[in-house]
């Protein structure tokens, strides 16, 4: 009788996982990927026009692109790790959740750009047009954010936020 009881406790137990395990498969919703991402790893794309394009998940890894054209485009959740991006418009370009460890910005136009959650370690921004940039959470180095504290200025339109508030300068 004890050992009946058990079997009818397995059992429902049993039962119970099948239908926890069935209810998931049944309720799980696919995640939903680019259909192809942008890969321009070790490419060679200086002057070419990328504006206001969706590039959301590209890898730019080592890529040239100097005096490119990504104007309004949507590069989040991106790769752009050794990139060269020197003399660029960048102006309204969304950065979101990017990884640009090692990119080089200098003397590009970030007029509003967003690099909201970014990652920009080891990246250079010396003589970059910040106007108006958020970088809200995003993870830069302390020397290029005293070098951007001094003249940084303006609020982003998208976002709202002050470039100065964003970087963190003290007033």
């Amino acid at each position: 009788m004890v050992l009946s009881h058990f079997r009818q406790r397995l059992l429902s137990l049993l039962l119970i996982i099948a239908i926890a395990i069935l209810w998931v498969l049944l309720d799980a919703t696919p995640a939903i990927a680019q259909e192809s991402p942008e890969n321009y790893t070790y490419s060679e794309i200086r002057e070419q026009d990328f504006s206001h394009r969706n590039l959301v998940g590209g890898v730019f890894a080592a890529a040239d692109a100097r005096g490119a054209n990504f104007e309004g485009s949507d590069v989040s959740n991106s790769i752009l790790t050794k990139g060269i991006f020197i003399n660029t418009n960048l102006k309204d370009t969304n950065f979101t959740n990017s990884l640009m460890d090692r990119v080089s910005f200098e003397n590009s136009d970030l007029t509003n750009a967003i690099f909201q959650d970014a990652v920009a370690t080891s990246t250079i921004f010396v003589g970059a047009t910040i106007t108006g940039a958020d970088f809200t959470d995003a993870i830069l180095d302390r020397y290029q954010v005293a070098l951007m504290c001094k003249r940084a200025s303006g609020t982003n339109p998208t976002t709202g936020v002050e470039t100065r508030y964003s970087l963190g300068c003290r007033d």
